[in-house]
């Protein structure tokens, strides 16, 4: 009688292997992880790479027009992947990184075409990397006060950074956080596939 109770617990012995093998949850951080920063690079290299000296002032506010379009859009849909993720709090952080560097991105280009195509609109002629410190600092509210628009158009741009820098940090953090909520709701209602299939499943390992 009592063999079969001492046989019972041997599916679950992985105490020792559960500490040497990385969950999904670790190996879905580290992919999150890895996607953000992958986005990031290729966004920065794109605006590095991409020919912008060969348009004036009307490529600028083109430019700025369907960037700030393209960031409603990638938004729109990170908050939809979000909510139906397995993980919405790492797809969440992805978004946001996404997101984000896109939006500064997005400026310091159209900083970058403005001077190029109206020189003297900032207190000195910006490079790619001068014109992204500037986007940055304006972003982050800290205006070191060493580049500084001075055209009306060069301060049109910044108020724009400005107010769409408080919509991303307020607004859009908002909705990121209640899609997580949504996310977590429905991964809440959703029955464990685990436990389905018997005691011979190995369910410890599917919600590590």
């Amino acid at each position: 009688m009592s063999d079969p109770s001492t046989a019972r617990p041997d599916p679950a012995p992985s105490g020792p292997d559960a500490h040497r093998r990385p969950g999904p949850g670790r190996w879905a951080a580290l992919a999150a992880v890895a996607r953000a920063g992958l986005i990031a690079v290729g966004l920065i290299t794109a605006y590095y790479l991409l020919p912008l000296d060969e348009r004036g002032t009307a490529g600028a506010s083109a430019l700025l027009v369907c960037g700030l379009v393209a960031v409603l859009l990638v938004f729109s849909w990170e908050v939809r992947v979000i909510v139906r993720s397995p993980y919405p709090r790492l797809k969440a952080v992805e978004a946001l990184a996404a997101t984000l560097v896109l939006f500064l991105v997005l400026f310091a280009g159209a900083y970058y075409l403005l001077d190029h195509s109206a020189p003297g609109s900032f207190s000195e002629p910006l490079t790619r990397t001068d014109a992204l410190y500037f986007a940055l600092t304006t972003f982050s509210t800290v205006g070191f006060g060493d580049i500084a628009a001075r055209s009306q158009t060069g301060r049109v741009l910044s108020m724009l950074q400005m107010a769409g820098g408080l919509l991303l940090v307020g607004v859009a953090a908002r909705v990121l956080a209640s899609a997580v909520q949504a996310g977590l709701r429905r991964r809440a209602r959703e029955p464990s596939t685990g436990p389905a299939s018997g005691p011979a499943a190995g369910t410890p390992d599917q919600e590590a």
